[in-house]
């Protein structure tokens, strides 16, 4: 028992520098090859000048194109667990968790880090708090399984999102309004436009509107209605060139604020309303968040051969929330100090930098490579704040901690891909990572024991790498890898409780990809086996945050994609089955219940060998059929689909407060395209009104946990208008 103590040849190697190394852009294109009648498009991932087929590419990855986000209505980070195998996404307080195959983050503490790297146009989002306000104007959404690290910026244990917005075209002005109107008095608008007269310069400016009611109703007498959204964005990015295109460069702003009544949270143990979208508050809540990113990405052809990709970058983004600590109407402040009555407030403020450097071959040939160096430099403030003394409003503060992280990260990666043959390919790729964490207690949470030191200082450093052999073969590759992925340790918040140290997962699979029936059946599959050590688990110490390495966990499964176009007739499924559990026996501590289980140290529960990881649902499926009706230039398209998740638990400790249900969810949608240059969508979400729980909020420092339920049936009307 463990106990915490703290085809073509050379193209799959392109399309793999092309879109992994470089985070790219898909999109719906001819393929080289004849296509048949009413058969499929061929996926194709391009990165700056190179273009190359998905698959040909070995990795196990999802890739929607704007035409498919379109179609299958992601609107959300959080729609993409409906159409992407082993992914489960929990969404509430200031955070989106996204675990891939059971890993990467299940609670969210001020020193930890996600375990699945999120891009945006090739730029880093570190935290998992900002990864969802830019999820608009989207080209392409890539999701990686598996550690990934030999070609990005970030190490993961996890895997990778890269989303890729439309690059702007030159010598064009064009543009497109994309309007949606639904039940919750839902309004969403986003707008694009192209302008360029040259072959030199463009610029493309995308913004958006997104409010929307609360699907959950207040009955307490509080002036907040949790689960308002309203979002507001700009974005640009200005492309260049010179006349001989050896040196291109992209300048990027994003700027976002998004204002809302906070989450709509259901209190356990409701006695007021059984009903799972009302509940009863008295204080004034709020989720404000709001902030900016930079970035200039230059690229430069030294020679022929080889190519020079920088990317520099700046985030600031800060966000402030105040919450019904009690989640209730009826209970009263202090004193005295029996009374649970509170409000808590708590501000971030992230400043980040980031650098990265690529050097890679840029031309096919039997030997591609790439070496890559990539560095983050920030600072995060956090400021937490509880008031017991009121109910309705934060006056002044009865419990206060203010802390500063300085976090920073140096890493260097390269990979090679030689074809030994035209048919059997050869992969290798390292990394070296060094992490440093110094955490400032500014406002110590606690008694400072004697002569402690409140800055706490954590290392991390770790050498990572990836093995892999390929073979092609006609229109079909078989692949077989073995990676390891890294996260980093950190410092926690109360002084005394030791550093947690970095997990690693180490991660051997072994695929297929093939195009059949004359290119109208698409089929990619894989199997893998994951070793999971030194698990960071967050949870609550004395109401305190608190992250400790749990143990090590092992899992096993795989997924199965099919994509088929049959004429008019469209469909697709994926299926990934995953048992995901501890591997050993180990003692933690645990949020939602205090004590000391037989053979652990003080304030630590026992978790046996064999128990669930968390967020790991046994199963995940989607599958959809669509027909399209041609009439005259006019196109009709009745689409349906469905998701199933399984259960899943949101903390080693399975009970009522942790469990996630499993769910069906079905959606139906008639979009009419008039020639491609407008189409009007209806459109009905959870048609069945399936009532689930998204996600189960545990106890916090500042709020009491609860349970968030998924939209109820959601329709409306969508309009989309090209020029």
């Amino acid at each position: 028992m463990r106990v915490f103590t703290g085809r073509s040849t050379s193209a799959a190697i392109s399309a793999l520098l092309a879109g992994v190394a470089l985070p790219a852009s898909a999109q719906e294109a001819p393929s080289t090859e004849p296509v048949p009648t009413g058969g499929l498009q061929e996926i194709v991932v391009t990165a700056e000048r190179r273009t190359q087929s998905l698959q040909d590419v070995p990795i196990s990855a999802t890739v929607l194109t704007g035409d498919t986000i379109l179609q299958r209505g992601v609107t959300g980070v959080n729609d993409l667990q409906q159409v992407a195998p082993s992914v489960a996404i929990n969404t509430f307080n200031r955070s989106t968790f996204i675990n891939i195959r059971g890993v990467g983050i299940a609670q969210s503490a001020p020193t930890s880090s996600p375990g699945v790297a999120f891009y945006i146009d090739g730029q880093l989002i570190p935290h998992e708090q900002f990864i969802g306000q830019s999820f608009y104007d989207i080209a392409s959404i890539e999701v990686l399984r598996g550690p990934q690290g030999t070609l990005s910026g970030q190490n993961s244990t996890g895997g990778a999102i890269y989303v890729r917005t439309p690059a702007p075209e030159y010598d064009t002005v064009s543009g497109m309004v994309d309007a949606t109107y639904g039940n919750y008095d839902a309004l969403k608008l986003v707008g694009a436009i192209n302008l360029s007269g040259s072959e030199q310069f463009a610029v493309r400016i995308a913004g958006i509107r997104d409010r929307r009611d609360s699907f959950t109703k207040n009955i307490g007498p509080s002036e907040s209605n949790p689960g308002n959204l309203d979002l507001w964005g700009v974005r640009l990015n200005a492309a260049m060139r010179n006349t001989d295109q050896t040196l291109s460069a992209n300048v990027r702003v994003d700027w976002f604020k998004s204002v809302s009544d906070n989450n709509a949270v259901k209190r356990r143990g409701d006695t007021v309303s059984s009903d799972p979208f009302v509940i009863q508050e008295d204080a004034r809540s709020f989720q404000n968040q709001d902030g900016y990113r930079l970035s200039f990405e230059p690229r430069i052809a030294l020679t022929p051969d080889i190519d020079l990709r920088t990317q520099v970058s700046y985030q600031n983004m800060h966000t402030i929330d105040q919450t019904d600590g009690d989640r209730s109407a009826t209970a009263r402040p202090r004193p005295p100090a029996s009374n649970t009555g509170r409000v808590s407030l708590v501000s971030t403020d992230f400043d980040t930098f980031m650098a990265e450097v690529n050097l890679l071959s840029s031309q096919k040939g039997k030997f591609n490579w790439v070496l890559g160096a990539f560095y983050l430099d920030e600072d995060v403030l956090t400021f937490s704040r509880r008031d017991n003394n009121h109910t309705t409003d934060f006056v002044s503060s009865t419990s206060t901690f203010k802390t500063l992280a300085h976090n920073t990260t140096k890493s260097a990666f390269g990979q090679a891909n030689w074809f030994v043959t035209d048919a059997l390919e050869l992969v290798a790729g390292l990394r070296y990572s060094e992490d440093q964490q110094v955490y400032n207690r500014i406002i110590p949470a606690g008694t400072v024991p004697p002569g402690a030191d409140t800055t706490g200082v954590q290392k991390s450093r770790k050498w990572t790498g990836k093995l892999g052999v390929n073979y092609h073969i006609d229109r079909t590759l078989l692949y077989a890898t073995a990676s390891q992925g890294y996260k980093a340790g950190g410092v926690n918040l109360t002084i005394g409780v030791p550093n947690f140290g970095p997990e690693t997962n180490r991660v051997y699979e072994a695929g297929f990809k093939t195009t059949l029936l004359g290119n109208r059946l698409r089929v990619n599959g894989d199997v893998f086996y994951s070793d999971y050590q030194d698990i960071q688990f967050s949870s609550l110490l004395d109401t305190l945050p608190l992250t400790q390495n749990a143990a090590s966990g092992k899992a096993y499964g795989g997924e199965l994609e099919v994509t088929g176009q049959f004429g008019g007739f469209g469909i697709n499924a994926g299926v990934g089955y995953l048992k995901a559990e501890f591997a050993e026996d180990t003692c933690i501590t645990d949020t939602n219940q205090s004590g000391t289980d037989a053979g652990c140290p003080t304030n630590l529960r026992f978790v046996p060998k064999g128990r669930a990881l968390p967020f790991s649902p046994e199963w995940t499926i989607n599958a959809g059929a669509q027909y399209d009706f041609e009439v005259g230039t006019v196109t009709v398209t009745p689409r349906v689909q469905w998701s199933h998740l399984s259960q899943q638990v949101a903390t080693p400790f399975p009970s009522a407060n942790t469990i996630v249900p499993g769910r069906d969810v079905f959606d139906a949608r008639l979009t009419v395209d008039f020639d491609g240059a407008y189409k009007l969508e209806g459109f009905v979400n959870n048609f069945t009104n399936k009532t689930y729980i998204a996600s189960q909020i545990q106890n916090s420092s500042s709020a009491d946990g609860g349970s968030i339920y998924g939209a109820p049936r959601t329709y409306g009307i969508r309009a989309v208008a090209k020029f």
